[in-house]
């Protein structure tokens, strides 16, 4: 049977979310080719089928101080979405992690009376674990991508299942390694740093200054070395040189191939977040480092209840890659590092051993056909069938 309706409301406010959400509204198409997809999404989503109401690249943003230069945007879209559940009344409104601007949208959809999939779980065994009860009130259904999580959601009202890790179907590479080096421009035989600084433009501005200047301390011990810098759909070239030239740091930019990039290099110098599980799966060594305004990382630390940041530490439930934070992400700390990595093969040895290790304990591929199943029994169950 078909839904009445085949509109389908999605929202993905980050560069990561934008890629799942994709996918999933591929297998959807591929379950029903005519269902219809809008909401809030990038530019995967868009190739994807989505229409589009507003552009994450506009919604990411993380930190209070982050937050409050947008929020006349975001309110606007808000309000737009929830009139579109008032007016439109999709057959199901798909949520893809985001939780300070899903929950309460998820909470107006139910009380609307359409049912809501949430797809990626907010970060609830880390801090705001009364989110719980938010979403076994609100949620019809959620999908969840790691590993410990079902754990988590034991004893609460809430349809829940494990479906893998959908970067186990994304994360692959087109090219060997040196083919990738001369369809880059780069040079054989140098070692080669990756530098990942984010997707969002804030943690951009606070993490590239602090990578260039490692780069520079770098290049004064291993003159036999470059940097390449993937980068991130959310951003612009002009952005990031605007940000890099006044440091006369030699590095390289390249836009798409980001798996190929990643996987070409000796090491990456990653922003926490989903980038560590994509480096992981490549089995690239890296470092983790992370800032965020004085403010948010206050309350973030008085609120925030696990003794790693890194998603890869996190799932291995152990520290297998160092996590440089606030002030130690400093050009100093990250240069000490990642030599004493390049320089000591069974501490690189072991790294790339744990982080095998991580890989296999994300599932096994396939997780957007299994969401996409999952979501669209409820789209056939919302009683809005011929």
């Amino acid at each position: 049977m078909q839904p009445e309706n085949p509109d389908i409301m999605i929202v993905a406010g980050e560069a990561s979310g934008d890629l799942h959400g994709a996918n999933l509204v591929r297998a959807m198409h591929s379950i029903n080719p005519d269902l219809c997809f809008y909401g809030v999404g990038g530019e995967k989503m868009k190739e994807a089928g989505v229409s589009l109401i507003a552009h994450s690249s506009k919604m990411a943003v993380m930190g209070i101080t982050e937050v409050l230069p947008r929020l006349g945007f975001i309110l606007k879209v808000k309000r737009e979405l929830r009139k579109s559940l008032r007016q439109s009344r999709p057959a199901l409104l798909i949520l893809i992690d985001y939780p300070g601007f899903n929950l309460p949208l998820a909470k107006f959809a139910r009380e609307s009376g359409i049912k809501v999939f949430y797809y990626i779980s907010p970060k609830v065994w880390a801090w705001r674990k009364k989110r719980i009860y938010a979403l076994e009130r609100y949620v019809d259904r959620m999908a969840l991508i790691l590993p410990f999580e079902e754990q988590v959601y034991e004893g609460v009202n809430l349809d829940v299942r494990f479906v893998g890790n959908p970067l186990l179907d994304t994360v692959k590479r087109q090219y060997m390694r040196g083919e990738a080096i001369r369809k880059f421009g780069l040079k054989e035989g140098l070692t080669t740093i990756a530098l990942l600084p984010g997707s969002r433009k804030g943690e951009v501005i606070r993490l590239l200054p602090e990578m260039l200047g490692m780069a520079k301390i770098l290049k004064d011990r291993i003159p036999a070395i470059q940097f390449v810098l993937p980068l991130a759909d959310t951003l612009s070239s002009d952005f990031v040189h605007g940000l890099a030239d006044r440091y006369g740091v030699d590095f390289r930019i390249i836009e798409g191939n980001v798996y190929d990039v990643v996987g070409l290099s000796d090491i990456a110098v990653v922003a926490s977040g989903t980038a560590t599980l994509e480096t992981a799966l490549l089995g690239a060594p890296m470092i983790i480092v992370y800032r965020v305004s004085p403010l948010t990382y206050l309350i973030g630390r008085a609120v925030v209840n696990v003794d790693n940041i890194g998603l890869v530490n996190i799932i291995a439930g152990k520290t297998v890659v160092p996590e440089l934070i606030q002030g130690d992400a400093n050009p100093e700390k990250m240069a000490d590092e990642v030599y004493d990595i390049l320089t000591n093969a069974p501490r690189m040895d072991e790294m790339k051993r744990n982080l095998l290790d991580v890989s296999k304990m994300l599932g096994s591929p396939g997780a957007s056909v299994r969401t996409a199943r999952l979501a669209y029994e409820l789209v056939t169950s919302s009683g809005q069938i011929c």
